[in-house]
This record gives C-alpha cells, sequence and structure tokens, in this order.
C-alpha cells in the first residue's frame, strides 16, 4: 500500500502529471503550480498524496471557506484503484476538515465522470440535484 502524506508544494509537479492521464480529470487555470502552491498555503494540512516508490500514485486536494469544505482533484493512478486508496484518501482529508470544526463538505465532480460518481455513492455522498454552480473568472471583469 502507498504512504499517504501532506500534500506539500513539492508534490505539485507530480500530481499536475497524475491528474493530466486521469480520465475524466479538467484541469484549469486554477491548477497552474502557483495557484496549487497558495491553496496548499491557504489550506494546510488537508490536503494529501499517496505515494509509492517515490511516485504519486493518489491524490486529494481539500480546502474550505470557514463554513464547509471543498474537495476536488481526488484521483488514483489506475493500477492502484479498487483497494481502498481514494477512500483512504477521502478519510484522512475529512478528519482534518472535522478538527478544523468543519462539518460539511462538498466533492466537485463533473456529470460525464461515472467512476467518479460511482465512488462518492459508494462513500455514502448525497447526489443534488437543486443545486446549480456558476463560475466567473474574477479576474476578468468584462
Amino acid at each position: 500500500m502507498p504512504s499517504i502524506t501532506t500534500f506539500a508544494p513539492e508534490h505539485i509537479p507530480h500530481a499536475v502529471e497524475l491528474w493530466e492521464s486521469t480520465e475524466h480529470m479538467c484541469l484549469s487555470d486554477s491548477d497552474e503550480p502557483e495557484a496549487l502552491e497558495s491553496y496548499l498555503l491557504r489550506n494546510p494540512g488537508l490536503s494529501f498524496v499517496a505515494i509509492r516508490s517515490g511516485r504519486v500514485v493518489g491524490t486529494i486536494l481539500c480546502g474550505h471557506d470557514g463554513r464547509r469544505g471543498c474537495i476536488y482533484h481526488l484521483a488514483v493512478a489506475d493500477s492502484y484503484r479498487r483497494n481502498r486508496l481514494g477512500s483512504e484518501l477521502l478519510r484522512k482529508s475529512l478528519e482534518s476538515l472535522e478538527r478544523a470544526g468543519i462539518s460539511d463538505c462538498h466533492a466537485f465532480v463533473f456529470d460525464d465522470n461515472p467512476f467518479a460518481n460511482l465512488f462518492w455513492q459508494k462513500q455514502g455522498w448525497e447526489y443534488r440535484d437543486d443545486l446549480l454552480v456558476f463560475t466567473m473568472d474574477s479576474m476578468r471583469r468584462d
């Protein structure tokens, strides 16, 4: 089993490499190294990586706004799936959120990702069909 450790800035290039090779994973400007490093610094001890033989084989990017937790980029390399590694990464982030006093958490998943949707359902998470997400680049207001 891979070892799990806190997601640190030095893991970013390896995490991005995993995400780029993960089917149905979509990256944006928010996944640029500088933005990810800033996110990790703003949310210390909430995100984790799984490492095997010096290689990042799993990630979870987690943070909170003081009210609710948010999970992005829970990813596990194909050869390490179906051994509860994703569940273990999730458990560690949820425990960290609980220690921070955060009881509610959202996971952001694309609706065309059948693997992720099945994973979250098996974890007992509630599918919300009553919410819409609107996104805007706050740096560009035309």
